[in-house]
């Protein structure tokens, strides 16, 4: 029997209820064994958020500082599994603090170690280099990344950034004074993500995954925005900055560091509403000129492979 393990972080349970569809169609018989280990923060982080903490996590999330971890179970440490299916949100442009914690883990290394590893993520649109970042955390131990699954919100750039901070601040998944639409990935393509377990079940009972990916791409598991891939390098660039500079200034509850967060929660809005849209004019300017360069990132972010540095 092959033995699947589903490890993930979700607050909202968006990313469980997709990553249980997958599996929906990976399980069945007796043929295939799904278990799952829910990374848990020794001090949760807690959902709804609190604005200043919402804000406040950004340096340490942005710089990947690892956060303590809940022990993984001795039952799922000790097994042997035949692919692992990693779930993860994305924060500021960066894994989630635990599964970043969890990949930087002596337990990450024992069980991902030369082995096949599917990522599933559930974010707002920016997903390019956090998916960078988590395929140099599996290189670091070792694993064998085969398949990207990508789900996003849908909805326009600016729509997507009200409806995603009303939903984290209040913890409800509705439409925002009854005008804007759901906030997430979307009902649909939730339960759609059934689709993509039949041809992970076949590359698992096979015992091959080199086709994988692009069998996954034929069912629509990746869209690369060529818009938000430069939006997305240019943010990490600003970020880099900021967050090197928050980190500075003290501990989460510092009165100077607290200060610094405000303004950054004002810089955020002031990218979102001015910047971005001087960005995207930028990117149409230049978009014949680099039509093959961005060719070239939709092929390389569409695939499971990890350039040199």
């Amino acid at each position: 029997m092959k033995q699947v393990l589903v490890i993930y972080y979700s607050q909202t349970g968006q990313l469980h209820e997709i990553l249980n569809n997958i599996t929906k169609t990976i399980a069945g018989g007796d043929q295939v064994n799904i278990s799952y280990l829910k990374i848990e923060p020794k001090k949760p982080f807690e959902f709804p958020w609190d604005s200043k903490k919402f804000y406040g996590v950004f340096p340490e999330s942005f710089l990947q500082i690892p956060t303590e971890l809940k022990p993984v179970p001795p039952e799922i440490l000790n097994n042997k599994y035949d692919l692992v299916i990693l779930g993860y949100q994305v924060w500021y442009l960066t894994p989630s603090i635990p599964i970043n914690s969890f990949l930087k883990s002596d337990a990450a290394e024992k069980l991902l170690k030369n082995t096949p590893v599917i990522t599933v993520v559930a974010c707002r649109n920016m997903w390019i280099q956090a998916q960078e970042k988590t395929k140099r955390l599996l290189a670091a131990v070792g694993a064998n990344l085969v398949g990207h699954i990508a789900l996003v919100d849908r909805h326009i750039n600016h729509i997507s950034v009200i409806t995603i901070e009303h939903w984290m601040l209040s913890g409800k998944k509705d439409r925002y004074k009854g005008v804007f639409p759901k906030p997430g990935v979307s009902d649909n393509d939730i339960r759609a993500a059934e689709k993509f377990g039949l041809p992970i079940r076949a590359a698992l009972l096979n015992n091959n995954f080199e086709s994988l990916q692009q069998e996954l791409l034929a069912l629509d598991a990746v869209r690369v925005n060529p818009f938000l891939v430069m939006t997305d390098e240019r943010g990490n660039i600003v970020f880099s900055k900021w967050a090197n500079h928050l980190i500075k200034k003290g501990g989460p509850r510092d009165p100077e560091r607290m200060k610094w967060i405000g303004i950054f929660k004002y810089y955020l809005l002031f990218a979102v509403w001015v910047i971005t849209p001087i960005v995207f004019i930028v990117f149409l300017l230049t978009y014949l000129p680099m039509y093959q360069k961005r060719n070239k990132e939709k092929r390389y972010y569409s695939s499971v492979l990890l350039k040199d540095n």
